[in-house]
């Protein structure tokens, strides 16, 4: 479904990826693992075009889209969910999942069918149908997750960008919104790039993954290989991390 093909981006002078190559299949859950630092907030950044690469080629669904707008990429299928959650904190939760279906309004597609996509999201996550109404600045921090997912989800994308979505949140939570993810890939078939600061859940939910050091890949392999390598336990599933995510 993805491929990235040598991808060189800068900040300024800055070479945060050097020659990064990866690619997701259809309906996989990959996940990134690296220090702060690595590169793996930029690499779902130039994916989704808001920090365009300089070098190197994005294929979607083996199109490229490497010169492509932000707006484009969502309309083509990927949404991003953003580190810090970044909702419209004085709107309210159902305003916030409308501005996720703008491009869809746009388009002049159907109202029931964004309503019925609204409706599957409050299914998703019953506390935000019990919120509809409130603002989402006096949420939770869990609750905003839901909600910044919930947007993201209602552009109606085929693959999903995660940026560190247990942040900050209690462990429950977590356990809660990793639920959803693996529910996404079995009902709806979504593909999923998920960047999180829990190496061991993050690998315990991923079919595969890419370990990334100062902007370059360097080891990738199925999900439970990299759990029994050993210079990823040394450098990512230390005992002192605790456990958030249990089957």
């Amino acid at each position: 479904m993805l491929r990235l093909k040598n991808i060189n981006t800068y900040y300024g002078k800055v070479h945060a990826l050097k020659n990064v190559s990866l690619h997701l299949g259809e309906g996989e859950i990959v996940t990134l693992i690296g220090a702060n630092g690595a590169g793996k907030t930029t690499i779902l950044n130039t994916i989704s075009a808001v920090t365009p690469a300089s070098g190197g080629e994005v294929l979607f669904r083996r199109e490229p889209v490497t010169a492509l707008q932000p707006d484009k990429i969502v309309q083509l299928g990927i949404s991003q969910v953003p580190e810090g959650r970044q909702v419209f904190k004085p709107l309210s939760v159902e305003d916030n999942l409308e501005l996720g279906a703008y491009l869809r309004y746009r388009a002049r597609e159907s109202k029931s069918d964004i309503r019925r996509d609204m409706e599957q999201i409050f299914a998703l996550f019953p506390r935000l149908e019990e919120r509809r109404k409130q603002l989402a600045g006096t949420m939770s921090g869990g609750e905003q997750q839901m909600l910044a997912i919930g947007r993201a989800l209602m552009a109606n994308p085929k693959l999903l960008l995660l940026d560190e979505p247990s942040m900050g949140l209690a462990p429950l939570v977590v356990q809660e919104i990793f639920r959803v993810l693996e529910r996404l890939r079995q009902e709806h078939g979504t593909t999923i790039l998920l960047v999180e600061q829990n190496a061991k859940a993050a690998l315990k939910l991923a079919d595969r993954g890419y370990v990334l050091e100062t902007g370059k890949v360097i080891l990738e392999g199925a999900a439970d290989e990299l759990m029994e390598n050993a210079e990823v336990k040394r450098a990512y599933l230390g005992k002192d991390k605790k456990e958030i995510w249990e089957r």
